[in-house]
């Protein structure tokens, strides 16, 4: 009877911490969406921390009812010794959990109240960035802390902090690109100098940011590809940011024509297409001769847009339609090359006296 009993408590004790640990799991889920309830989508956003709170609370539910019932038991040391490494693991997992949750409604939330875009993306920026830092901040603490968990590990401790200095040397110079990026990292998202979807010209691809993380950047260059640089590549080599300020931007469209050609009537053509097309944003539109030599003009139309996939699309445009307007409406002012032909002069030939 007693060995039925003994038998029957682990299975008891299993079975009331399992109940507990919902029961307290539904409560603390439904408490936490009660005072979030203002905050939009909270329900289906924080979903993702449901399971490790549940982890959270079973590994303790369970850890107390062996610890009451069963800690003069031979297999209880191993089993406490699970409980607690999976009670720290959990723990690591909910944090990270809730760090994610807390990046969603964080960038939901200020994301539509701020209307500029640049604020947006510095926010963006720094919060992945933040949120990252942090957690693998809480993961390290949970290694260490499953290590510590370890007696053997803990008898070491005095022998490791007494050579915590070589050690220190040794890894600072295993590490040190590896630390230099993540420096680097920490330092492009909260000095500004880059953002998340900001547009760069890096290794002569011009491309949009897609990601900063702690040691490299992902650049989508325009054909799609995908161009991974280091961090520290961003803090000692020049690059362009074309968004740094503001995403509008001017570019310009150059011709090479005949001393021929009709500047105004060119300009006025230009004047009508910029007013018909929604690709100019109104700021800058102009057309000048800068070069006169050569025996060609040079047209030089400078022209904005609100960014740079715009203004690419508007060049373009401006390109196409006055060498439409060359070729069909003025073709003389297309270039051309022009050559003198020039005869020889005739020889002076002498005459003899009789024929004077």
């Amino acid at each position: 009877m007693e060995e039925l009993e003994s038998a029957i408590k682990p299975i008891l004790a299993v079975l009331a911490a399992t109940g507990i640990a919902l029961l307290a799991t539904l409560v603390l889920r439904l408490a936490v969406n009660h005072v979030f309830r203002r905050v939009p989508d909270f329900k289906s956003r924080s979903a993702s921390a449901t399971a490790p709170v549940f982890v959270v609370m079973l590994c303790v539910g369970l850890r107390i009812a062996m610890a009451s019932t069963m800690s003069g038991q031979p297999w209880f040391a191993p089993v406490d010794f699970i409980l607690v490494a999976g009670f720290i693991a959990a723990l690591c997992w909910l944090v990270l959990a809730a760090l994610s949750v807390a990046e969603r409604i964080v960038l939901r939330q200020f994301t539509g109240r701020v209307t500029d875009g640049r604020r947006r993306r510095r926010l963006t920026t720094q919060v992945t960035l933040g949120r990252r830092i942090i957690g693998a901040l809480v993961i390290t603490l949970a290694v260490a802390g499953l290590l510590l968990t370890i007696p053997e590990v803990r008898t070491l401790g005095t022998g490791i902090l007494a050579s915590a200095g070589l050690i220190s040397i040794v890894a600072g110079l295993a590490v040190q690109s590896s630390l230099a990026n993540v420096f680097a990292g920490v330092q492009l998202a909260f000095t500004d100098a880059l953002r998340i979807d900001d547009v760069v010209v890096v290794e002569g691809l011009w491309g949009r940011v897609e990601e900063i993380t702690m040691t490299y950047v992902v650049v989508r260059v325009w054909d799609e590809r995908m161009l991974i640089l280091p961090s520290t590549h961003f803090t000692t080599t020049p690059f362009e940011n074309w968004t740094r300020n503001s995403p509008k931007i001017m570019g310009s469209v150059e011709l090479d024509l005949d001393w021929h050609t009709p500047v105004s009537e060119l300009r006025t053509h230009l004047h009508g297409l910029l007013a018909s097309t929604p690709l100019w944003d109104g700021r800058t539109g102009k057309l000048e001769v800068t070069d006169a030599v050569g025996g060609l003009v040079r047209i030089r139309v400078v022209v904005s847009a609100t960014d740079s996939g715009e203004l690419w699309d508007l060049r373009c445009l401006i390109r196409e339609s006055l060498v439409g307007f060359i070729q069909t409406i003025q073709p003389a002012s297309l270039p051309r090359q022009r050559w003198e032909m020039m005869s020889e002069p005739r020889e002076h030939t002498p005459q003899p006296a009789a024929a004077r």
